[in-house]
């Protein structure tokens, strides 16, 4: 302050401004350097958007309101619409969980990810996943609910593939039981108040490939709600740095292990005067459950200061199941399109895909843009300002989802193929769509060819009409397959 007051007020300027501005300068690099050494994190990662991306489990293209569905209400999903971004033409990267979940975190569709149906396979060491890629780049990385990528994934899986913390399921088998008797952080075991029968017993065996599976004989702890709670925890805890939250749900997926009553949910009080079978009044509480914790967490984004600088995404893993109970028809899952789960039509791989960043996505916009599961990694390392992997399959969305549609790179196909139910493969190409089933049996078997433009049931196969089309499609089938190394 005295050197202040000693200096006549004419030298201000010229001389004491080249006297200090240096001085400044430095002295500011230093303080940003001890706080990005004290957090971990640089200044040029703090200005990067945080991610939640948020996946349903066998939910379908018609189970919300803003996709049509007519019976049951998803007002805060709705409203994440309003306030985003609804895509019309997004596919999830398989017809069952555990290559659509690979393909999602590594950008490789099905013909050259390595899960490639829910038998005996697991990522690699040197597998890259959107956590790796995130990671690297400055972000808190963090999975909650269902990880069920390869079977069996040793529990300390999604740390191997780039998560800085876990909790919830890490075997698929394990997600199918609401009521378990433990779930997995971090690698360990944490023992819930659930009691599975005793003949279950022998599957608590971590060793065994279906480690955690039971009837519950004791219900106490709702995974599905803790795994929420567990979600708006990290958020919490990550609000001062860059992260990345992966909020992998195991609904509306039914309990498998309580057979046709595997719908049942502990608050489905509001559904129950329904003229409705008790699994459709579970999966109307699932519905409902799923919408209230999408909204948990909007609004914990909201009251910590961050939902301008969160890119807050809504998927499912695939097409609606039919299974504890269920009918996928009794709600219309699928919605305007055909087939579920299993099926490659588009009722099993097309999916809702709702996208939402206040002030950077065009509010209340509808995006017909031909996307999939495997955009997810290059779009999502394109924000953080870091490179994808070399061999991806993903094309950006960065230019659709700000509002850059004319400028958004377009795929010149996008492939799938399934190995269960005699195995199947489609492609969509344009607005040309081919579907092989009976591939073990017949690998050069028939294409089906739909045009879904003018036939989005897929109702009429046009083949013989576009000799041309179906061997421009049978070529794609034939190089989009590679097999995976080992």
């Amino acid at each position: 302050m005295q050197f202040w007051k000693q200096c006549p007020q004419r030298e201000l300027t010229p001389r004491l401004l080249r006297t200090i501005t240096p001085l400044l300068v430095i002295a500011v690099t230093q303080v940003l350097s001890v706080f990005s050494t004290k957090t971990g994190f640089s200044a040029e990662a703090r200005r990067v958007p945080n991610v939640v991306f948020i996946l349903a489990d066998d939910l379908g293209y018609g189970d919300l309101s803003c996709y049509g569905q007519e019976t049951l209400e998803t007002p805060h999903l709705d409203r994440m619409a309003r306030e985003g971004m609804r895509f019309t033409q997004h596919y999830a990267g398989s017809t069952v969980c555990a290559p659509s979940r690979c393909v999602l975190l590594t950008g490789q569709h099905t013909g050259h990810a390595r899960i490639r149906g829910n038998g005996p396979s697991r990522l690699l060491d040197r597998d890259v996943t959107i956590a790796h890629r995130l990671k690297s780049a400055g972000y808190a990385t963090g999975c909650v609910g269902k990880w069920g990528v390869g079977n069996p994934p040793p529990l300390n899986d999604p740390q191997r593939m780039g998560f800085d913390e876990f909790y919830g399921y890490v075997n698929m088998y394990h997600a199918h039981n609401f009521y378990p008797e433990f779930v997995i952080r971090n690698g360990k075991k944490v023992e819930l108040r659930n009691r599975v029968a005793d003949k279950w017993k022998p599957f608590l065996d971590l060793s065994d490939p279906r480690h955690g599976r039971g009837v519950a004989v004791k219900r106490v702890d709702y995974v599905p709600d803790l795994v929420a709670d567990e979600a708006i925890r990290f958020i919490e805890q990550n609000q001062d740095h860059p992260f990345f939250l992966y909020f992998a749900m195991n609904v509306p997926h039914a309990n498998n292990e309580a057979g046709k009553q595997g719908m049942e949910v502990p608050d489905q009080y509001e559904f129950d005067q329904k003229d409705w079978p008790e699994p459709e009044q579970g999966f109307a509480a699932m519905i409902r459950n799923i919408d209230r914790d999408v909204n948990r967490v909007l609004t914990t984004l909201k009251q910590l200061g961050l939902d301008e600088n969160t890119l807050v995404i809504f998927s499912s893993d695939n097409g609606p199941h039919k299974e504890g109970g269920h009918s996928a028809e009794f709600f219309q899952s699928s919605g305007a399109v055909r087939g579920t789960k299993r099926d490659v039509y588009e009722g099993g791989i097309r999916v809702p895909f709702i996208a939402r960043w206040p002030g950077t996505i065009p509010a209340g916009t509808t995006s017909d843009h031909i996307s999939a599961f495997q955009d997810v990694m290059p779009t999502l390392c394109e924000l953080a300002n870091v490179e994808p992997p070399q061999e991806i399959d993903g094309i950006s969305m960065v230019p659709t989802l700000t509002g850059q549609a004319e400028e958004q790179p377009q795929h010149v196909y996008l492939y799938w193929e399934f190995f269960e139910q005699g195995g199947k493969q489609a492609v969509r190409r344009g607005d040309w769509k081919a579907v092989r089933r009976n591939t073990l049996r017949n690998p050069d078997g028939p294409l089906e060819l739909y045009n879904l433009k003018n036939d989005l049931r897929e109702e009429n196969d046009i083949a013989a009409d576009h000799p041309n089309i179906v061997e421009a499609m049978r070529k794609i089938m034939t190089e989009a397959h590679v097999e995976p190394d080992q």
